[in-house]
């Protein structure tokens, strides 16, 4: 109780304010025009979505506060919401290691399949598709359950094996198997790419001398910066992603399975405490994008963050004289 309500309480100020400064901060041009920032940007309202479905009413428990426990509507309105945010989450920075492989390719046409109508699509594809996986969870989940980790919880053990299926092969490894596959193949482009790079030769115009030319060069090098920084971001992103999130899949699978073998109270204690940290390791998950590119996006993302600072300095100021 004592973890759910002080460590609940910093993961949901934590995550809101993060993924909230990120959707302030990716919104901005130009990133919002790269589709790689498009679905970081789609990722963190989903991620925002998860975090309010979810830890707050892991808070509201520790004071026998928490409606979903004995409300059958909210129940299941917020297993939906929790399962189908984190889904759209998890598969939308899937989607953005397909991109970056893309746009890092050596091949000319699949480098032009990068762009950001494609990632709007397949952010609309993704959305669509995880609702109507998600939509179970309106029948499965039930409130007032005993023997159970959570009083909202699936209503029998045949939902519990769907849901909890669902859970660890749609929402956990098969983003997490895009992610890696994928991004192996882009460090393999990188190399590809860097082992490949010739010197520039540059050619005098008449008129303007080197300035067309060094201009040129200097927008390629500016967006090969930016991409190699979102990838950097990506990266990270997906390690703690695999190591947050794989254990609650694993053991709501072991939870499901065991549920009517008879346990001791003590087991029963130890085995709900691991389903706690377990579950709040997944809501850490959802907010930690915002410190990932903060301190791994190098100069491209917290110019971008000190731009919107400074934007809002401006509109306080104007609005205090």
């Amino acid at each position: 109780m004592q973890v759910n309500r002080y460590l609940g309480i910093f993961i949901f100020v934590f995550g809101i304010i993060g993924n909230t400064l990120n959707v302030s901060v990716l919104s901005q041009r130009p990133l919002c025009l790269n589709p790689c920032a498009w679905l970081f940007l789609i990722s963190s309202i989903a991620n925002s979505i998860g975090i309010l479905a979810g830890v707050m009413s892991r808070v509201l428990s520790t004071w026998a506060l928490d409606l979903t426990n004995t409300n059958q509507f909210l129940c299941k309105i917020r297993a939906f919401l929790l399962f189908n945010g984190i889904t759209i989450g998890g598969w939308l920075i899937a989607l953005a290691t397909v991109d970056r492989w893309l746009s890092s390719n050596m091949n000319a046409i699949r480098r032009r399949q990068s762009t950001l109508k494609n990632a709007q699509r397949s952010t609309v594809a993704v959305i669509i598709l995880s609702t109507i996986i998600q939509t179970q969870q309106l029948y499965c989940f039930e409130a007032n359950l005993t023997n159970t980790p959570l009083k909202c919880y699936t209503q029998t053990i045949v939902c519990g094996i769907i849901s909890d299926v669902c859970f660890a092969l749609v929402t956990i490894l098969c983003p997490i198997i895009f992610m890696l596959i994928f991004g192996l193949m882009t460090i393999s482009n990188v190399r590809k790419t860097q082992s490949r790079l010739q010197p520039a030769t540059l050619t005098m115009n008449p008129r303007n001398g080197h300035e067309s030319t060094i201009t040129n060069m200097r927008s390629s090098l500016q967006r090969k910066k930016s991409d190699r920084q979102l990838l950097i971001m990506l990266f990270i992103q997906v390690l703690l992603i695999l190591l947050l999130t794989l254990p609650l899949a694993t053991y709501k699978l072991y939870s499901t399975l065991t549920r009517n073998i008879l346990k001791s109270t003590l087991q029963n204690t130890i085995e709900n405490f691991i389903f706690n940290i377990f579950l709040l390791a997944v809501y850490v998950s959802c907010g930690m994008p915002f410190y990932i590119y903060t301190l791994s996006g190098g100069s491209v993302f917290r110019k971008a963050l000190f731009s919107l600072m400074e934007a809002l300095r401006g509109k306080m100021m104007h609005i205090l004289h």
